[in-house]
Formats: C-alpha cells, structure tokens, sequence
C-alpha cells in the first residue's frame, strides 16, 4: 500500500487548467460559436433565468415587514438622537422630525431577491455634529438603544462606512455575545475586538521569514525590561520620534517586526511614504519617519545582517536638516529583505555546472549591491522602492536561495511541500553537486513544521539511506495523516467505537516503509499490510478526512464569533452613519431598473448566481452586489448592440435656475456631482412604449453576451466586440463608451489610508456626560428620559473637559486595491471593487464562465 493512496485524503486542489494567471485563471479559449449553438445557449437560459427570478424575487409580504421593523427602528433612532441634543448638547428647538431613516440599497432601486438585507441610511441634519462624523457619540448610542430594546445590535467601525449591523430576534447565544462585547468597549477592553472588516489585507504570497514569531515590544532606553514585553499600545512615545527604540526578538519574524514597525508610526500620528501620498509628504514628517526607519534597523537581532544594512551608502542618507534623500519603512523592509537573500547566496552549498547561469546570478547580486551604493535618489523614495523590489524578486528566483530558505508553511499540507521542494529541485538540474539529491532531502527534512515529525524522517532517511525525494516524501504524509487522525479522535471528533479503528489505522501509517516488489518506479517504497487489515482501511474511507475537522483545520480569518447568521433571526439590516450619496447612487440605479423591463430580471438573475457560486462577499475578498449590478449596468449600456439602457448621466438635463446652495441634493451632493435625467415617470413612460432603446434581445441572448464579455478579452461571438480587459479596463458608466483605464484613473497600485474611527470612546468626557442620559443597556428606553435632572451645567463639563485628557484619536486603515476596478458614478475616486483581493479576483474569473448543470449546460469557452 502506498501512502498517495490512503484513504481520507482528497485533494485540496482541481487538476490543473492550462496557462492560468491573475486575469486569466482558467486559461480560458477563444470562443467559438455556431448559430444553433448561440441559439440552443440562449434558450436555455432564458428558461433558466425565468425559473431563477419565480424563485428569488422579493414578495410583498417581506417588504411590508421589512417596511414595519424600519419604521419601528426609526422611532428609536429619533428618541436617541433628541435626547442627545437636547439634553447633552442644550438644543431644546431640536426637531425629532428631521431625524429620518431612509431606505435605501437593492430594496429602494427594485433590484432585491428574497430575504435580502435591508440598508438604512440614519439622516439628522440639525444635529451639531453630523452622525457620520468621527467625534460624534451617535452610532454608539444607538447601538447601546437597539440592545437595550432586545435586538442585536453591533457597530462595525473597520468598514469603510461605519454601519451597526442590527437583527429583529437574535438568538439568546448571539444577544448575550453582542452584550458582552458593548460591555467591553464601555469597559475600554475591547482593542483585540475581532469585527469584519472589509479592508482584509492583500494575499500574502510572497516570501516570508518561516520562524516562530514571538511578540516583541518597543522599549524605552531607561526602563528595564520586564518579564512580559509590553505590547505596542502600552508603550508611551512622543510625536517627535524621542524615547523608543524598536527591539526584534530572537525567534521573531522580520514580516512581525515590521508590522510593529508601521503601528509604531501610527501612534505617532504619522504615516509611510507611498506613491498616493509623497508629494504632500512633510520635511517634519520624512525626518520622523527616517528615525523610526533608523530604529528599525538598530534593533534588528541579527547583528552581521544590521551592520551590512547600516553600512550601504542608500541607508546613510544624512544629518537631520541636511537630507539629500529620503527614506520611506517600507523601503528599508525591503533592503533587508534583499540582504537576508544575498546572505543566503553568499554561503550557498550549490554551485552550478553551467558558468553562463552563474554570471546571471552573480549579476543579480551585484545589481542588489550597485543599488546600495547609490548615495543620491532624490527626494522620492517610491521609485527607489520599486527599482529595490525589482532586484530583490531576481535574487528570489535564484534556485539555489530557494532551496536554502526552504520551509513548510504553517497550513502547507505534506503534497504541496513536496511540489514546491519538487519545482526548485527540477530549476536546480543545471547544478553540480556530487550529493545534490541528498542535499535536497536534507532541506526538506529540515524544512519540515512539526518538531516530531521532523525528527522520525530525519532518523528514517538516516537509517535508509534513500535518495528518493517521493520516498521520503511518502514518509512524511503517512505521519502527518496518522497525526491528524490522533488530534481529531482526542478532541471527541469520531465516535466511542472508532476509537479502536483508528489506533490500528495510525499504528499501519507508522510502520516502517519496505521496498516495493511490483511497482520500483512508481512507488519505491510502501508500507506494508496483511490481507486481514485490509478491512481497516475499509472502514477509514468511511469517516471523515480528519484534515477538515477542527484541531487540523486552517483558521479562518474571516472567522467572527458575532456574524450573524443568514437566516432565524427575524429582519435583519445596515445602519449607515453616512448615506447622502449611497441614497442618489439608489435613485440612479432605480431610474435605470425602469428604462427596460429586462434590466430587473437580468440583475436579479447575475446576484443570484454569484451568491449561488460563494463570490458576492466584499469582505471575504469578492465584490459586493452593488458592484454586480455596476457590471450588468455597463453592458447593457455599452457592450449591448443596440443598447439596452440609455446613458442616464449623459441625458441628464440643464440646472435648474437656483443659487448654488440650493442645488445640493440636486445637482450635487457632498461636493460630487450627481446630475443624470432622475424623471423616473417620464422613463417608465417611454420604456413602456418601447421608445427608448430597439433592442429586442430574449433574456437568455443577454445573458449569454454578459458571461462572454467577462469571461475572456478576445472578439466575442454574440456581438462584435472585445471581452472585457481585467488587467487594463476600469468600468466607469459616466463615461462614453463605459470605459477608462487604470492608468488614467492612477488606479495602477494598491495604496493604504489612514481614516478617523468612528464611534466615541467610552472615556470621552462628552461620553461621561452622557452616561446619565443613556447609563446602561439593562436599563429601558424609557428610563433615559428621567437622566434630566442630574444634567451637569455647561460650566461643569467644562471643567470636567479639562481635567480629564482626551484619549487619543482612534484610527483605521483603509485598503485600496485596483486588481478589479469599477468607478463609482458619482464618488469618482472609490473603486467599488476594491475589496477585491488577488484570490477574490481568480474566484470571480473562475467562476464567470463555469458550467451550469441540466440540458447543455456546458460553456463552450469553459475551462477545459
């Protein structure tokens, strides 16, 4: 028996699809068609399509009892907000009608399928201070009113636009969570809170330092080290940089030490040079941030590898006040990045039997070092980044610095080790080494996470002898297997009378491996069994693959206790804190749902689809429904032939003759411009008389072109025009012809901002002074209205603002990412797809022409 034959181990991965890449995963064909083939396809769908929407459209019945919970949470939100500016911020004129919580979303545009989540939009324009402002107290109140009333409530502050996620009957298990946790921010203990984000970082594939990492702290110069290192929050620093030093650990990884790097500079209310930002980049700022780069690398444990980067002339770049260059952290991240590869060249155990490709290494390394010595790049680091980590990728790809840093990931399964180690011992053919299969075997073992796995191979290829890669690789499976298989069964994760089965199971996987008699090439060695045993192994394919059980499973990041669930928990909807242009961007995609009776089906149809095929969460890194319903927009506005929609914001019509201030919500909104023709009854007029486009294509026909323009960027066969560019093409509907470039846009890299949080903290003075007015959850609505009289006057709370320090402006980041792009109408600058990580994008790509079941359901430009 062969251990690549155990049973409960399927594979984690597809076979392999010819030439995938970011924008081309599957490797798709260029599509060929036949008349009869476009015309079965289309029936097809357009049967399917119809089947779909009698299934998913929202009935009248959940409308009217979304409409009633909105209504209901609308009377609370009024209550809280009255309260707080009349009684906390003395203004008794204050109106509750001007207090409103609008609809809006896919349940406001017509675009929503059952069950789906209502947005609310929280308007209070008398309010001193905007509930969507960073310093006001209202989304928290709000929170703490919902849960006092026995919803669940939770106000998510890491999104892009901070929203309380609310559900009309929770469960007592999820309740008690969300009470639990308003509890621990009014307590101050809720810095390690874990909430969905929908800024999750980008993929990390590239090379990281495999050690251990262990947490290290900054450390004042004066103050003996305790114990237990400080963690970063706890450490005081100044906003000019003085009083820290930055302190790796021994067993910390260099990608750990630079995130504590980077949090550091946030505290100081300051931030990394990057592409976006540079040209407003301060002297005062660039000073700070060259002595935090400079502490960055004092404290480095490595000391050869600290004093050969403290040593390059591009390190050295001047006295304070007299900088001829400038230094960004990431740069210097990426210099000793660099120096840790040439480190590794320079004591490598392979040398190669071709000297052509050894001049093209060393030509690698003396670039990395030409770069070093550079003592003049100006006063922009950022291209002196990217020339940085273009010579630092050619050292990576040396082979022989691939074997030498080679490591098993931590959720690197034994079969994909073993095709890593394989792929860099196939690049390394052209190398002499009289033992060179015995030194691949070395730093694989070597390489291998588990300390006691890795010691039973190491004494099993001692003790063998082989020389085979496979075998040992074999090996190495087989303990893995039986060590998850032990986990699982010590966790309760199999039933009582497995117990016996899997003992015996684990003690076969443990056997020592013998050479194999019937098949030396295939498998060189196996473990061997009895015709007796052969009913265990029966009985194993029976039980669950221990490798999807919980000891052995990989964390989910995306994994948060609070989420709730889809479905049990009555109504659920967003409160959004900062709605004015989410409400226009409705009534555009409204207006646009009426000028076609298709357009609703077709929308309708697409949402279900990428819900069905699990690429419609923005925060799990794929692209929200508003994005979905922006890519069926585009084509039936510009790809269609002839449309199907008019341009709206092309046909919008002159302004109207009013003063400038007049004309916001009108033509403008927060100084975006949102003019388009918004005369919803004149649209369904001329729709219904078939007046505004001459396109009589069946649903089945459209759908059909839309999955082929966004499934390859070759001449399509529906209409003559190419597929959409994923790398290139940024959908814009504003825009003639709905299409820019990402390099017009300057939508070519990833950048970061730093945005105030919202929510006020709970050690606020002005959230002290509104305890009284709302003090706790366990206490009723109604009991907030008798707080009146223990008001401080105005002359005591600012007293009390003046004793007590303001705690310091809480911040968030805020990821930009361009690999999938989609202008918003009328907020040019947002990217709706920027949520879009690189495996959300191969998912989406995967997945656009993938085959539906039933009747031809093959597509002819599917994957082979």
């Amino acid at each position: 028996m062969s251990a690549d034959t155990l049973p409960s181990r399927g594979s984690h991965h597809n076979a392999p699809r010819t030439q995938p890449a970011l924008y081309n995963p599957g490797g798709f064909r260029q599509p060929t068609f036949t008349p009869e083939q476009l015309a079965s396809q289309s029936a097809f769908l357009d049967q399917l399509c119809r089947q779909i929407i009698e299934g998913a459209e929202i009935g009248l019945d959940e409308i009217s009892e979304k409409e009633n919970f909105r209504m209901y949470v609308e009377s609370i939100c009024k209550h809280v907000v009255t309260c707080h500016e009349q009684e906390v911020n003395y203004a008794p004129d204050f109106h509750p009608e001007s207090v409103q919580l609008k609809c809006f979303g896919s349940l406001a545009s017509g675009f929503a399928t059952k069950a789906a989540d209502m947005d609310l939009g929280l308007l209070s324009p008398m309010s001193r201070l905007s509930p969507d402002s960073p310093e006001s107290p209202v989304p928290r109140l709000i929170e703490g009113a919902l849960l006092s009333a026995g919803f669940g409530a939770r106000l998510l502050t890491k999104t892009r636009v901070p929203i309380i996620k609310l559900c009309e009957k929770p469960t007592a298990a999820l309740r008690q969570g969300l009470l639990d946790a308003r509890n621990r921010w009014e307590e101050g203990t809720d810095q390690d809170e874990r909430e969905p984000e929908d800024d999750e970082p980008d993929d990390t594939d590239a090379l990281q330092d495999t050690n251990p990492a262990i947490d290290s702290g900054l450390v004042q110069p004066s103050t003996k080290l305790p114990t237990s290192e400080p963690s970063l929050e706890m450490t005081p620093v100044s906003r000019n940089g003085e009083g820290f030093t930055l302190k790796q650990s021994p067993n910390q990884s260099l990608a750990n030490y630079y995130g504590k790097a980077k949090r550091l500079l946030r505290r100081l209310d300051s931030r990394d040079v990057t592409l976006s930002n540079y040209q407003d980049f301060t002297e005062a700022e660039f000073v700070l941030l060259d002595k935090v780069a400079g502490a960055f690398v004092k404290g480095l444990h490595d000391a050869e590898l600290r004093s050969r980067i403290l040593a390059y002339p591009s390190f050295n770049i001047g006295e304070v006040g007299q900088l001829t260059n400038y230094r960004s952290l990431f740069g210097v991240n990426t210099m000793i990045e660099g120096e840790k590869l040439v480190l590794l060249w320079e004591t490598k155990q392979l040398s190669s039997a071709d000297p052509h490709a050894d001049q093209g290494y060393e030509s690698a390394i003396q670039q990395w070092k030409g770069l070093q010595h550079s003592q003049n790049f100006g006063a922009n680091p950022v291209w002196f980044n990217k020339e940085l980590q273009l010579a630092s990728d050619a050292i990576r790809q040396i082979p022989s610095v691939q074997m030498m840093q080679l490591r098993q990931d931590q959720h690197e399964s034994p079969t994909e080790y073993q095709g890593r180690t394989s792929k860099i011992a196939i690049a390394l053919r052209g190398l002499s080494l009289p033992a060179m299969n015995s030194h691949i075997i070395q730093r694989y073992v070597d390489g291998i996470r588990d300390e006691e796995i890795r010691h039973e191979i190491r004494d099993f290829v001692v003790s063998t002898k082989t020389e085979s890669l496979g075998t040992v690789a074999r090996k190495h499976k087989a303990l893995n297997l039986a060590a998850e298989y032990g986990k699982a069964a010590e966790k309760g994760l199999y039933l009582p009378e497995d117990t016996p089965v899997l003992e015996s199971y684990a003690a076969i996987l443990r056997r020592q491996l013998v050479l194999s008699m019937k098949h030396p090439q295939g498998f060189e060695c196996v473990i061997p069994i009895t015709k007796n045993e052969k009913c265990i192994l029966d009985k194993v394919r029976l039980l669950a693959d221990p490798a999807t059980l919980g000891p052995n499973k990989p964390k989910d990041k995306y994994n948060d206790s609070l989420e709730f669930p889809k479905s049990g928990i009555g109504v659920q909807c967003d409160i959004n804190f900062s709605a004015h242009l989410a409400l226009q961007n409705t009534m555009l995609l409204r207006c646009y749902s009426s000028t076609d009776h298709r357009v609703r089906p077709l929308v309708l149809f697409v949402k279900h689809w990428a819900k069905a095929r699990g690429i419609n969460t923005p925060y799990r890194g794929t692209l929200s429904s508003y994005g979905y319903v922006l890519m069926v927009l585009h084509y039936l506005i510009n790809v269609v032939e002839p449309f199907v929609c008019p341009n709206l914001q092309e046909l919008a019509p002159p302004d109207p003759d009013l003063p400038p201030y007049a004309l916001e919500g009108i033509t403008t909104c927060q100084g975006h411009n949102i003019r388009f023709w918004r005369d919803e009854r004149a649209i369904q007029n001329l729709a219904q008389r078939r007046q505004l486009n001459q396109n009589r294509d069946s649903l089945g026909t459209l759908l059909l072109g839309f999955f082929e323009y966004y499934a390859q960027s070759n001449m399509m066969a529906t209409v003559q025009k190419k597929g959409f560019n994923w790398g290139r093409d940024v959908i814009s509907l504003r825009t003639h012809g709905g299409l820019l470039t990402k390099v017009e846009k300057g939508w070519t890299g990833a950048r970061t901002v730093i945005q105030p949080q919202i929510g006020s903290s709970p050690t606020h003075p002005e959230h002290d002074s509104m305890a009284t007015q709302f003090p706790s959850l366990s206490q009723s609505l109604s009991s907030d209205q008798g707080a009146s009289s223990t008001r401080p006057t105005v002359t005591e709370q600012q007293q009390q603002q003046q004793q007590t320090p303001p705690r310091p402006q809480e911040v968030k980041e805020v990821r930009h990412r361009y690999l999938f792009a989609i202008e918003d109408p009328f907020e040019l600058d947002h990217n709706v797809a920027r949520t879009v990580t690189h495996n959300g994008i191969v998912a989406i790509r995967d997945r656009v022409p993938a085959s539906l079941e039933g009747h031809q359901s093959r597509w002819p430009w599917a994957p082979e």
